[in-house]
């Protein structure tokens, strides 16, 4: 059987969804020093682990970071996500998320700034799984 062009043992086919590429280019230009900290991290990642940063998955749904392998999101929440509506917004992400077969992981900034090796270790071993 041919493997579909783009696609890795493993993954299955990119959907045709509309997505918002140059909103994601535009976040990955402005990102956050816990997403700078992190990404610094992931992006080589020894264990050959491939982490995408900023990544549009729906016409209205970046997230943070994205393993395909193994269908994770990733999400670093600083102190806005919990104010006003934004904590309803993200369950509502979070949802659209899921009905696609997507696992979603939210992580506290300040546990990034802490410490973004542990952090960037746990991902890899969640994403190795």
């Amino acid at each position: 059987m041919a493997r579909q062009k783009g696609v890795t043992e493993g993954e299955l086919p990119r959907t045709k969804t509309p997505r918002n590429t140059s909103r994601a280019r535009q976040l990955r230009q402005q990102m956050s020093l816990p997403e700078v900290l992190l990404w610094k991290l992931l992006r080589n990642s020894p264990d050959g682990v491939k982490f995408r940063r900023q990544h549009s998955l729906a016409e209205s749904v970046t997230v943070d970071f994205y393993c395909a392998k193994a269908r994770l999101c990733i999400e670093i929440d600083g102190m806005a996500h919990d104010m006003g509506d934004n904590p309803d917004r993200d369950e509502q992400r979070d949802a659209v998320l899921r009905e696609q077969g997507l696992e979603v992981v939210r992580i506290p900034a300040s546990d990034v700034l802490k410490s973004p090796e542990d952090v960037a270790e746990g991902l890899v071993q969640l994403c190795k799984r």
